[in-house]
């Protein structure tokens, strides 16, 4: 994930739930990345794009860096913050990942493969390069793109994606993927993204709660 804002220098994150070390794409992600779509997928049937972005951004910014699921190395930090009708899931600030986490029952789930906030502008430079796959369980499951989107979000003090706890209005856009609730038991879900210099990734162990 990236943010570009005029109070704030340009930051990588990555909710490419499955992302490569450095600026040069995941490994594997040649086999494992597709072109951004604007084909209708699973995302439609649940929160809105711009519902999706601004609830995601905050709740990527609720943390401080030391507990923050984005900088979680582990899965240790799954949990922050969960609403309780969606379960986020982030990516990373460009290093790679593997996290163990557990999904209660019966919860849709959500995330990013690339995303940034920024100008308009900034999104249409971002989206032109932007691709991805999200892979569960050995299947590759649909995605949809949000070219942008006027949002607004909100983070806590030190939080690692703006450091403030100021409200403000900008542009959201990146490939997101949502998934209706997983069946009880283990899953596995890799996701590989990028876009201009940003290349990301994450590979999950999921433990999903009987409902």
């Amino acid at each position: 994930m990236k943010i570009k804002t005029g109070r704030v220098a340009l930051m990588a994150i990555v909710l490419a739930t499955l992302v490569g070390c450095g600026r040069g794409p995941a490994e594997g992600s040649e086999d494992s990345t597709s072109p951004a779509s604007n084909e209708p997928s699973s995302a439609q049937a649940g929160l809105s794009a711009e519902d999706l972005q601004d609830r995601w951004w905050t709740w990527a910014m609720s943390e401080p860096e030391r507990t923050n699921p984005v900088v979680d190395e582990d899965g240790s930090d799954c949990e922050r913050n969960q609403p309780q009708d969606v379960w986020f899931l982030a990516g990373t600030f460009g290093t790679r990942a593997e996290r163990t986490c557990s999904i209660p029952g019966g919860v849709p789930v959500a995330f990013p493969l690339v995303n940034l906030m920024g100008g308009p502008q900034d999104c249409a430079s971002f989206m032109s390069t932007a691709k991805g796959a999200a892979v569960l369980d050995g299947k590759k499951v649909d995605s949809e793109s949000s070219r942008g989107e006027p949002i607004s979000v909100q983070g806590v003090l030190f939080n690692p994606v703006t450091g403030t706890d100021e409200r403000f209005t900008t542009t959201g856009c990146g490939i997101w993927v949502q998934l209706p609730p997983l069946e009880p038991g283990r899953h596995t879900l890799t996701i590989r993204g990028e876009a201009q210099d940003l290349s990301v990734g994450v590979d999950y162990s999921l433990t999903v709660d009987a409902a």
